[in-house]
């Protein structure tokens, strides 16, 4: 009887702690990912929140995908502002999506001799 007791009382704790991760993940949504913030509206600490993250993979994933939706929502933003012909946006996304077609603002110096050869006043 004594081991039935304790079940029902694991499993409950089971049941809540699984609540409380569930709220957590909807505020840290809300919240848009920032952890601290989400932390204080759940009334939780950021150890308790990384331990979770630690021993629950499930809830790992999950808190990734709510940063990874951040993520995909603010490319979408910017794709919008692409298509309403926003100059800015263009220039920001090929910097950085358009690297491999030559939009970047790095220099590149080819070398037309060993550099042990090169003399520093060549430069």
């Amino acid at each position: 009887m004594a081991k039935n007791i304790q079940n029902k009382d694991s499993v409950s704790t089971q049941s809540t702690l699984s609540d409380k991760k569930e709220k957590f993940l909807e505020i840290l949504e809300l919240n848009s990912g920032n952890v601290q913030e989400s932390c204080k509206r759940a009334n939780i600490g950021r150890r308790t929140y990384y331990g979770w993250r630690e021993a629950d993979q499930e809830f790992a994933d999950a808190c990734v995908d709510v940063k990874e939706g951040l993520l995909d929502f603010a490319e979408s933003q910017l794709q919008g502002l692409i298509k309403e012909k926003n100059v800015i946006a263009t220039i920001f996304f090929l910097k950085c999506k358009g690297k491999k077609r030559g939009y970047t603002e790095k220099q590149e110096l080819e070398l037309v001799k060993p550099i042990s050869d090169i003399e520093f006043d060549e430069l």
